[in-house]
């Protein structure tokens, strides 16, 4: 993949997170005024969940800038996976500053009751961050979608298993934020009808339980890619394929990806190469190799292929080295 197009992706996803901070940001101080007006503990809850959400945008935007940096002396594999590093801060953002006040919020106000003061602008400002909130997710589904449809795999299947946390993190965070203002509007109706701060507390419980799971989904996504996951099964077989399709190569002994980054994978193999082949033919084997992954699979930025004679590898695991 050619610079161009990693500077292409990386920009979508710029603006994606930009779109979302600004939406987020302005939401949680029309949230935060509505529940000091209306005295909900939903539209407060509401108001943290918003203030999450803005402080896990700016933590996306430092992740985005920091893992662009090209590699160096100190870091010759790049500084992609230090996304993930920040990428995992903003899950921890979303716990901390969401989850935990919504659920506290909403104990206490079952335990201690409230007072129900006039619901009309918190349904003014719900219906403003609905359509704020749907605009934001809509700019992050067609990314997401693009970047499905370019690779050629189901939406669905993209969403779970992209690296670009960035992107994953604002359509998960979006969703949940709409229904959360579903939610809010519940508690808010339930309260005004029954005259009861009960519906309020549970909706905030429900909207924290809604963070914790975002925040789990997020966090287990990012430690995969932080420990070092592998590229997809089918993506690996492909590789083994076109490394077996080049001439002088007689078996693919060991094969390693990694993923590093949205659009950056690592190969690694150790190869027995024809024991007729001069040293020439091995090193031009090797460029056809490379050519061919960076060809088939745009997301290989850097193969390292070890010769290896296949009878070394049989003596290893205690077989005849000459069957």
């Amino acid at each position: 993949m050619t610079e161009a197009a990693r500077d292409d992706g990386a920009g979508e996803s710029t603006v994606t997170v930009i779109v979302a901070a600004l939406a987020n940001l302005g939401i949680a101080v029309a949230k935060a005024v509505a529940g000091v007006i209306s005295g909900s503990s939903a539209m407060l809850s509401e108001a943290a969940h918003s203030v999450a959400d803005t402080v896990t945008e700016v933590l996306l935007l430092t992740a985005l800038k920091r893992s662009a940096k090209p590699a160096d002396e100190e870091h010759p594999l790049g500084y992609g996976p230090e996304r993930y590093i920040w990428a995992m801060l903003a899950a921890v953002a979303t716990f901390v500053g969401g989850a935990v006040f919504s659920i506290y919020d909403g104990v206490h106000t079952l335990v201690a009751g409230e007072e129900l003061g006039d619901p009309l602008v918190s349904y003014v400002v719900l219906a403003v961050a609905f359509l704020l909130e749907g605009y934001s997710l809509r700019t992050g589904v067609r990314q997401a979608r693009g970047e499905a449809a370019r690779i050629g795999a189901p939406f669905k299947r993209y969403l779970r298993h992209t690296p670009d946390t960035a992107v994953k993190a604002v359509v998960l965070e979006d969703s949940a934020a709409l229904v959360g203002l579903v939610l809010a509007a519940g508690g808010l109706l339930g309260g005004q009808l029954t005259g009861s701060g009960v519906w309020d507390a549970v909706a905030s419980l429900c909207i924290g339980l809604l963070l914790l799971y975002v925040a789990w989904v997020l966090g287990r996504s990012n430690a995969e890619l932080l420990i070092g996951r592998p590229l997809p099964k089918a993506v690996r077989d492909g590789i083994r394929a076109e490394l077996l399709a080049v001439e002088h190569v007689e078996a693919v002994l060991e094969l390693t990806t990694l993923v590093q980054g949205p659009r950056e994978a690592l190969v690694a193999a150790k190869v027995d190469f024809r024991d007729m082949s001069t040293a020439a033919q091995i090193e031009w084997a090797c460029e056809q190799a490379e050519q061919r992954l960076r060809e088939a699979f745009p997301a290989v930025s850097r193969v390292y292929l070890d010769p290896t004679p296949g009878h070394a590898r049989r003596r290893a695991e205690g077989l005849n080295p000459w069957p």
